[in-house]
């Protein structure tokens, strides 16, 4: 929807807890029908910022708008409108999972007849159905954040905020889910979610901001990110960790200067190296030619975590 105006738009965004500033004044907008993305490490800011989006929290300062509301005036017209799917599991033990979807219903009042149709859907569209009559508590972890994010859908929303919403789970759970939130986007729903999973963001997000620090230091597509950032692919050097520091810093030393152009650039890991490169085979073959002291050596694809790495000088899971 090039034309259509954003989904959301904030412009100097802070969020303060008693002198502690979570979120320290950040900009950016969603367009809709996209999947946008919040990426960075626990503390970055993330969860105060998403907070501040569905009204958990009101802004310290700073303009937000959802909808064209203004989300400090505005924000009972605005929740009509959103779902959320929460970091934690605030289902209902009391009650069995199709409770859950037609109990919430009443929050939108919807008549009996339609709640009951529409928690129906969307227990069969996440694959719930079987456990419609168990309580939640029966459920697994995976089942419960599909639940959640079917809770999230029982009003329709027009956007759609996930907070976290595949932590703690199992490489099965995590595709499931991620194959059910492309569907709706393609259904035409409008994704806003925070996550530290690099692939995770990879795959969903059409577009992302990298923040840390409660600020916002990258913002991009993904892809054009990696592109930008790093290039095509990363080697990881071992160098030597034996004896004095000084052999390292020499060992380093050589590696750039013979690495040369062949690097888009660097970062110091520990006693490690990484180099940026659009061909890291054969870089490695020249360092090895070169004599450089290379005690073992990898060759990926460049990631997210690498951009993260490049602009905050340390890795999202630090």
């Amino acid at each position: 929807m090039p034309d259509s105006p954003p989904i959301v738009v904030a412009h100097g965004l802070r969020k303060a807890y008693a002198g502690f500033e979570a979120v320290r004044g950040v900009d950016f907008q969603c367009p809709p029908g996209e999947c946008f993305g919040f990426l960075g490490p626990n503390g970055a800011g993330k969860t105060s910022t998403m907070k501040t989006l569905y009204g958990a929290c009101v802004p310290t300062s700073g303009e937000l708008r959802i909808f064209g509301l203004e989300a400090r005036t505005q924000m009972r017209a605005i929740k009509r409108r959103l779902g959320v799917v929460p970091q934690e599991d605030n289902l209902d033990t009391d009650l069995t999972v199709r409770e859950n979807l037609t109990v919430f219903a009443r929050y939108f009042r919807l008549p009996a007849a339609e709640a009951a149709r529409r928690a129906d859907e969307l227990l069969e569209f996440f694959q719930l159905a079987e456990k419609a009559g168990v309580t939640v508590e029966k459920l697994s972890g995976g089942m419960k954040r599909r639940l959640l994010t079917a809770r999230a859908l029982i009003g329709r929303p027009e956007l759609l905020i996930l907070d976290e919403p595949t932590t703690g789970l199992d490489p099965q759970a995590r595709h499931l889910l991620w194959e059910k939130l492309r569907e709706l986007r393609r259904q035409g729903v409008s994704l806003l979610l925070t996550t530290h999973y690099m692939d995770e963001a990879e795959r969903l997000c059409d577009r992302l901001v990298i923040m840390d620090g409660g600020r916002i230091i990258e913002e991009g597509n993904p892809r054009e990110l990696i592109a930008r950032r790093i290039g095509r692919q990363v080697l990881e050097l071992d160098l030597p960790d034996e004896g004095r520091e000084e052999r390292r810093v020499e060992a380093r030393t050589k590696a750039l200067a013979q690495a040369g152009e062949g690097v888009t650039g660097h970062q110091v890991v520990g006693s490690g190296l990484l180099l940026f490169t659009p061909d890291a085979e054969a870089l490695l073959h020249r360092l090895r030619s070169a004599g450089v002291p290379i005690e073992g050596a990898r060759l990926r694809s460049a990631t997210l975590e690498d951009v993260f790495l490049q602009v905050a000088g340390r890795r999202l899971i630090d």
